[in-house]
């Protein structure tokens, strides 16, 4: 199954507690169908006490967030995603614009 967004991807989120939050796409991850996006949907995380942190610390770090509640951003706004073939291939465009994303 091919997903709408890819690694580098402007994206926005249109639902949930980080609502209007854009960022970059970090990873994707095809079988869950998440994302992780820079900067957005921060989660904390403990971490035990070693010897470069002795009394150990909290780490900020992005959590996944379903790819249906986020949206390609294209001209500053939020697209859906279409595919056409051009030469053989199969090419992205945003349907609001009509520009090819690939």
């Amino acid at each position: 199954m091919k997903l709408s967004v890819k690694k580098g991807d402007n994206v926005i989120v249109i639902t949930g507690e980080n609502k209007g939050k854009t960022g970059v796409v970090k990873t994707v991850n095809k079988e869950t169908q998440r994302v992780i996006i820079e900067g957005v949907n921060l989660q904390s995380k403990h971490t035990k006490p070693n010897a470069q942190y002795p009394q150990g610390e909290i780490v900020k770090q992005e959590g996944p967030i379903h790819v249906s509640n986020v949206a390609l951003v294209s001209d500053g706004k939020a697209t859906k995603v279409g595919r056409k073939t051009e030469g053989g291939k199969s090419v992205r465009f945003a349907r609001t614009t009509g520009k090819n994303l690939d």
